[in-house]
């Protein structure tokens, strides 16, 4: 066995039906004045939270946003300071969480997390700010949520779509866990039994969307894909999606589900263990093959022409993505990120890159 270091997030997880109802004691547990973070459209679960919270409540900031413009987050720190607020709860899914991470890098107070998609976020100490049209990323303990209360009742509303690009999102996360540079067993273990765990439930899930069972066990798996998304480092596909997310401003979990079966494929001859636990945890013969064919099967985007990138862009997105590169298990080449760019703008099977 190769030697490696392993080194445990520490986050307290509150699983399960029902489990919304012990927010007021786990918010007493941080903090006494507690800023309700939301997007507009939770903006009701916001308020619902502020009813359960009473005297332990001072606001509520709705204007969470995709990829955390730089705007936004200095408007949220402004309101969190004249509002003494001294713990954030962050109620949504990626973009909230976000949010509450750029108050706390600031200020250093604690984040709750209620996560209600399946993005994996909450469970990570990285941080990310877009400004002038570029995501950058960071990782800092003091932005990893000290508590998240994850309740399967808060996720039934997800409409179905949403709920396979949300769990695609997580697939993705635990994917490249397999293959970072800082792998370990622990996290292996983890992102293995998430890719399966949410491969069985997604299309039940869609089929389904108010199974309570089902969606528990999509929001294990998503719970597994983000420890291991934050013990672990990231490389190709997420450098891909944080420069299209973040300079093209595409969808954050729709471009995930795009890119993830692509750049599979490109590290499938640097990567050769990992590919065989993705492939047996999908029950496929080939990892990216069996990427494909689960969006295919949930009915998710395939193409990035789909979700709103221009095809004169895909040069300039190649350009972005080679520089600074992450580390990857294939080294990185301008020309093969083109030729991978392509084939996800088309919606090709997943080749050899």
């Amino acid at each position: 066995m190769n030697s490696f270091i392993y080194e445990g997030l520490s986050t307290r997880v509150i699983f399960g039906v029902g489990s919304l109802i012990s927010l007021p004691a786990e918010v007493s547990r941080l903090g006494s004045k507690a800023l309700v973070l939301s997007t507009p459209h939770r903006r009701q679960g916001a308020e619902e939270a502020v009813q359960k919270l009473g005297g332990l409540a001072v606001g509520i900031y709705d204007q969470a946003v995709m990829h955390v413009p730089v705007e936004t987050a200095r408007a949220a720190q402004a309101e969190a300071k004249r509002l003494g607020a001294d713990v954030y709860v962050a109620i949504g899914g990626g973009s909230t969480t976000g949010l509450g991470k750029a108050i706390a890098l600031e200020f250093g107070c604690p984040i709750l997390a209620v996560p209600t998609t399946y993005a994996g976020s909450e469970m990570t100490p990285i941080w990310g700010l877009t400004e002038g049209g570029v995501k950058k990323t960071g990782r800092d303990t003091k932005v990893l949520p000290r508590t998240v209360i994850y309740d399967p009742t808060l996720t039934v509303s997800l409409p179905p779509m949403l709920s396979a690009t949300s769990g695609m999102n997580a697939i993705a996360h635990s994917v490249e866990a397999l293959y970072a540079q800082n792998r370990n067993p622990i996290i292996s273990l983890m992102a293995e039994e998430s890719i399966r765990a949410l491969a069985h439930s997604l299309p039940k899930l869609v089929k389904n969307p108010k199974d309570l069972e089902t969606r528990s066990e999509a929001l294990y798996g998503a719970w597994l894909a983000g420890i291991s998304l934050g013990s672990v480092g990231m490389a190709l596909h997420h450098k891909l999606c944080h420069t299209l997310g973040g300079s093209f401003n595409l969808p954050h979990a729709e471009v995930h589900t795009v890119i993830i079966p692509h750049a599979t494929a490109y590290n499938r001859e640097g990567a050769p263990e990992a590919m065989k636990r993705i492939a047996r945890a999908l029950g496929h013969a080939d990892a990216a093959e069996g990427l494909y064919e689960l969006e295919v099967t949930l009915g998710t985007p395939t193409k990035l022409s789909e979700i709103g990138m221009k095809y004169e862009d895909l040069d300039r997105a190649a350009d972005l993505s080679s520089q600074n590169p992450y580390y990857n298990p294939r080294p990185f080449t301008r020309d093969g990120i083109r030729a991978l760019l392509e084939r996800a703008f088309l919606g090709s099977r997943p080749g050899l890159v």
